[in-house]
């Protein structure tokens, strides 16, 4: 692990106070800044006060790698918390960023789907683990893995809210669709309240006119459920996580950064917590 790493702090956002807000970071396609989205939002929360867990749900572990986690260091995963009955607490890492834990993932977790079948309930095991977490955390990011599997549907089931990065690319609105189904899905059959928190248009280039048809055709499609803030293709935001730290804190400076800063600051507000 590295250092412990002190990040600027603004102290007009205070914690929530109350059960932690669940937040599930989703797409079905890879490639699309997911993990990226969660390591580096998680990362401006926790710039402004706010304490922040990152379930790692994705059997690759990029969450856990790009936060400087070794293997060695993930002995207790979100597979022992899904599968062998360990709570969140005992899975749960500090990170070298203040205010930001991490339930770690493994590659045990790639079995998962399949044990899972044979549960009772086998759709509501993170929802039951997130219900005893300590109430000492105000947001839940879920990093999901790209398919719309039984870890996807725990994470949907499990959350108060899915935030949605979407590439700027020529498929990018066929692929959201396939999502949006789902979540209506699981929203009628297993968790009424879950909602669409927002879509985060991801690597963009303003050099390429596609990027900027593929932002106006999400706006016109979804409206005001797409954020204002554009995630710029950005050579920083690429090689930090071979640095095993967030772009934040690789180049705090850089257009990513402050893209990612931005973006916190929408997430905050469209919670009610004034940023």
């Amino acid at each position: 692990m590295t250092d412990v790493i002190d990040l600027p702090l603004s102290t007009q956002a205070q914690g929530t106070g109350h059960r932690p807000r669940i937040i599930a970071v989703a797409n079905q396609k890879g490639g699309v800044g997911k993990t990226t989205t969660t390591i580096n939002l998680a990362t401006a929360l926790a710039a402004v006060n706010q304490r922040v867990l990152i379930v790692d749900l994705d059997p690759q572990g990029n969450a856990s790698t790009g936060l400087g986690l070794r293997s060695s260091d993930r002995q207790i995963s979100s597979y022992d918390v899904l599968i062998n009955g360990n709570s969140l607490e005992e899975a749960r890492q500090p990170t070298a960023i203040p205010r930001l834990t991490i339930v770690p993932s493994g590659m045990d977790l790639s079995g998962a789907e399949i044990e899972l079948v044979d549960f009772d309930r086998r759709e509501m095991q993170l929802k039951e683990s997130l219900g005893k977490l300590p109430q000492d955390v105000d947001y839940v990011l879920i990093d999901c893995p790209p398919s719309l599997g039984l870890l996807t549907l725990n994470a949907l089931v499990a959350s108060d809210a899915v935030l949605v990065p979407l590439q700027c690319e020529f498929f990018a609105l066929e692929g959201i669709s396939h999502l949006v189904r789902t979540i209506k899905r699981v929203k009628k059959a297993f968790n009424p309240e879950l909602e669409i928190q927002g879509i985060v248009l991801t690597m963009y280039d303003k050099r390429n006119n596609l990027s900027a048809q593929v932002a106006n055709d999400v706006r016109d499609y979804f409206g005001d459920v797409v954020y204002r803030t554009v995630i710029p293709r950005n050579v920083r935001v690429s090689e930090a996580p071979s640095h095993g730290t967030p772009v934040l804190v690789y180049d705090m400076k850089c257009p990513g950064s402050r893209a990612y800063l931005n973006l916190a600051s929408e997430v905050l507000k469209r919670e009610g917590v004034k940023a």
